[in-house]
């Protein structure tokens, strides 16, 4: 059995900016159960960095342990990649931007990863603001070892085995609003066309941008009793508005009424087009994305979209005034710039 792609593809295949087709940003052949959700995540990521027309060899993916952390061997083979152990994603990501701002970080985890014993780790990384793209594949279980509930399963959900989980579960979404991301939004697996547009802003936007999505397990948690399971998926999401992203374009920032469209600003004059569909929310408030977030799951609904954003916040490098250029590019001299001016910086500390 072989792990890679055949070389051959379709001579007429569609090519971006940069004269790629999406084979340049394929992975190797996944190795998840047929139908996965993560392989939908992963198939939208590809789409959007094709579509952006970013170069594969200035992206880095970071992951943690479980299936969803399989999952950067799946998308841009030729970009660079790092597997790191169990909820410590967030430590190496940050090790790796601050060493080379110049690159897109996608780093990649699960419910399991991020909810139990990534938590601190994840607390971190948004109040630091770290400039990376955060994506949780949310399954509400633990795949890799037989099906046990995640810390993110619903309370009276029941598993494949029949068990009935007694626990609340933590809302990754809402704790990401109130801890401060400054981007936050919510998907599902099977909805392409919505996931894409919120992948490329996510890109766009400079500090952490944070995207739960709900993908159900079909092997362990895709049955009646369960919360995350394809059908519930589908019957109870309640979106915040139409997505699309247009890059660069000049915007017009106003409150607008139920039924009407605004566009939100990104930080580099990007917009998000949103529809409204209730009056009482406001993607650049947090506290009306927190209302709307519990509103929506009292009414038993998963609310997908954008749920916030903020863009006057700086990311980790501006917040420490880095230097733009990679670590490994700093000559001997920026490196070492003399007795004189290590002098003047002792002198500052008496």
């Amino acid at each position: 059995m072989t792990y890679l792609k055949p070389l051959f593809r379709h001579p007429r295949l569609p090519k971006n900016k940069l004269g790629y087709t999406l084979k340049e940003y394929e992975g190797s052949i996944s190795t998840l159960c047929a139908g996965c959700g993560h392989d939908s995540i992963s198939a939208t990521i590809v789409q959007a960095c094709f579509e952006l027309s970013i170069e594969p060899h200035l992206v880095a993916k970071i992951s943690g342990i479980g299936c969803s952390s399989k999952t950067p061997a799946y998308f841009l083979g030729n970009s660079h990649g790092f597997n790191s152990v169990h909820g410590r994603m967030p430590s190496v990501a940050t090790g790796a931007n601050m060493a080379n701002k110049n690159m897109v970080y996608f780093g990649v985890s699960g419910d399991g990863d991020t909810a139990s014993i990534g938590m601190g780790q994840f607390v971190h990384a948004i109040r630091r603001n770290l400039d990376m793209v955060y994506i949780v594949m949310n399954n509400g279980c633990y795949g890799l070892t037989k099906g046990q509930d995640s810390a993110t399963a619903d309370q009276g959900s029941a598993s494949k085995s029949g068990h009935i989980n007694p626990f609340q579960p933590v809302d990754l979404a809402s704790l990401a609003v109130e801890l401060g991301a400054t981007f936050v939004a919510q998907s599902f697996s099977g909805d392409k066309q919505q996931l894409v547009p919120l992948i490329k802003a996510a890109i766009r936007h400079k500090g952490l941008a944070f995207i739960n999505v709900m993908s159900p397990c079909v092997t362990f948690n895709n049955n009646p009793g369960s919360t995350k399971s394809y059908d519930y998926v589908r019957e109870h999401m309640q979106a915040t508005g139409k997505m699309d992203f247009v890059p660069e374009r000049k915007t017009l920032r106003a409150a607008y009424p139920e039924g009407t469209e605004t566009e939100v600003t990104l930080h580099d004059g990007s917009t998000l087009n949103l529809h409204k569909l209730a009056t009482d929310w406001d993607p650049e408030d947090r506290l009306s994305a927190v209302n709307a977030i519990q509103q929506a799951r009292a009414r038993d609904q998963i609310l997908t979209g954008l749920l916030y954003i903020h863009t006057g916040y700086g990311d980790l490098h501006g917040i420490l005034h880095t230097t733009d250029t990679a670590l490994n590019s700093l000559s001997e001299a920026e490196l070492c710039p003399g007795q004189a001016v290590l002098d003047s910086i002792n002198a500052s500390l008496r």
